[in-house]
């Protein structure tokens, strides 16, 4: 028990990898069944509600009335980049390339998010974390690239067009973070999630009206199988995945949490090979094994 206490910062860093691993397995499953737009803004009313009764219960208040002007307008601004923009394309990415492809280009967050906050915030960037970013890409052009034939050229032997969707997912989720971190200045985290979450919710609303897809929104609701797992991944991801998040942070070093963290695309792996049959190579799981380990010397 002392064991546990001493490190529980790490367990739950551990945790919030799995909630990730679940949650993306989730959003995949679902993004195929109603749309990557339904289960965007489905998940975000769904993660509103558990965070809200969260808040509610820790802080006496259901909603964030005691933000001040800086924490709405910067907090809101990172949740339109991350929640929406980033998010929108990672599960565009899904359908096209898997959420284990897309967990494994989304490990270059991290370093992209270094690479902002030393233009944004003036963060230092050094020379052994440039290093990890350089690793991390290697470790990803390992798992994407086919092996050549005798007589034809390396290949990519997944969709660009997915790959693309999941590396601006990537930039908007480290762009996100940092604004986050500079919106919150000291506010309650779970109250600067909500913030981040309603803007997000704004966001998609004002999607779905312009495309005139409230309907299909409707038609998803109906949809039991995909009501189920995207609870699940909501569950899971904005709420579990954030709250443990923060809790890791609270009690060990953030390198070390993020870390941590980041072994999602290799939790991925078996439950990709065992639910949806994907044939796995030696190859790939050097490729992710290397793109955390960039990630892990980067936080050095």
């Amino acid at each position: 028990m002392e064991y546990i206490n001493t490190h529980i910062g790490e367990f739950a860093a551990l945790a919030v990898a799995l909630f990730w691993t679940i949650s993306a397995l989730a959003f995949e499953s679902a993004s195929r069944k109603i749309g990557s737009l339904s289960v965007n803004i489905l998940r975000l009313c769904l993660g509103l509600v558990f965070i809200s009764l969260l808040t509610a219960i820790i802080r006496g208040q259901i909603l964030p009335f005691d933000a001040t002007r800086h924490n709405w307008i910067w907090l809101a601004l990172s949740g339109i980049i991350g929640l929406v923009l980033g998010d929108y394309f990672l599960f565009r990415s899904y359908p096209l390339i898997g959420s284990r492809f897309a967990m494994l280009v989304m490990t270059l967050a991290p370093p992209l998010s270094a690479v902002f906050a030393y233009f944004i915030l003036g963060e230092s960037l050094e020379l052994i974390q440039i290093a990890g970013m350089l690793i991390v890409i290697i470790g990803i052009t390992l798992a994407i690239f086919n092996k050549p034939v005798k007589g034809e050229k390396l290949s990519i032997k997944l969709s660009s067009a997915g790959l693309l969707f999941a590396f601006i997912g990537a930039i908007g989720q480290a762009l996100g973070i940092v604004l986050s971190k500079y919106g919150m200045e000291g506010y309650d985290p779970f109250a600067s999630t909500q913030i981040r979450i309603i803007a997000g919710v704004a966001g998609y609303s004002i999607i779905i009206t312009f495309l005139r897809r409230w309907n299909q929104v409707s038609l998803s609701l109906r949809d039991l199988s995909a009501m189920k797992v995207l609870t699940l991944g909501s569950f899971f991801g904005p709420f579990l995945g954030i709250s443990f998040s923060l809790l890791s942070v609270k009690y060990t070093e953030a390198g070390i949490a993020s870390t941590i963290m980041a072994i999602t695309p290799v939790l991925i792996l078996a439950p990709s090979l065992w639910i949806y049959k994907e044939k796995i190579t030696a190859i790939e799981i050097a490729g992710a094994v290397l793109s955390v380990a960039g990630v892990a010397l980067f936080f050095i």
